[in-house]
């Protein structure tokens, strides 16, 4: 599979999952098990190929149509990445933060990792200072509490770089860091770009 075909299936399923991973984490009780995220290949085959519409800084603005349905969202690669134990394999890892007005979500935060999780494992996003409790499933991280996703997103608008721990089922720890220069920029495309 080429790197566009790679990435075209991660950012379906990035976005598929994103959405219904959210609903279903904050509808699923403590304890009980949360169903499977799509595949990539799934994901990939309903949608559309995701086109930038705008490179700001380190970040990516891309829409897309899967199903008909507008998504706009932006995305950015970790400027560094260090593993404990080191040099542990992982696949690339990506933030994204997106829109899709048909559901009415705007500005959701989620992070491919690279890797699977450990499972009920919690990782965290640290910005301007503060720390995001952030549910794990599959390689996918989403902030836990979605009322503080908002402060989140403005918090990133005006810092330097977030960050983002997490351990693997294998037990390796991981730090990312994001630079968020020409985040806001982005994000004003994508809202731009993404009118209901």
């Amino acid at each position: 599979m080429s790197v566009r075909g790679m990435l075209t299936a991660l950012i379906a399923a990035a976005l598929l999952c994103a959405g219904s991973s959210h609903a279903l984490a904050q509808a699923t009780p403590k304890g009980a098990t949360k169903p499977a995220a799509a595949k990539p290949e799934a994901a990939a085959a309903g949608g559309s190929e995701p086109t930038l519409i705008g490179q700001y800084g380190t970040w990516g603005a891309y829409s897309a149509t899967p199903n008909g349905k507008k998504v706009c969202f932006v995305l950015a690669k970790p400027s560094s990445s260090k593993t404990n134990p080191p040099n542990r394999p992982r696949d690339p890892a990506y933030a994204f933060i997106s829109t899709r007005p048909a559901e009415k979500v705007v500005n959701e935060v989620s992070i491919m990792i690279g890797y699977v999780l450990k499972p009920g494992s919690e990782s965290t996003v640290e910005v301007g200072g503060a720390a995001y409790a952030m549910y794990t499933q599959g390689d996918g991280l989403w902030i836990k509490n979605a009322a503080e996703e908002e402060r989140m997103v403005d918090a990133m608008r005006k810092a330097a770089d977030v960050t983002v721990k997490g351990v693997s089922a294998k037990g390796t720890e991981t730090i990312d860091v994001f630079s968020l220069k020409g985040l806001s920029q982005a994000l004003d495309r994508v809202a731009q770009d993404c009118r209901r």
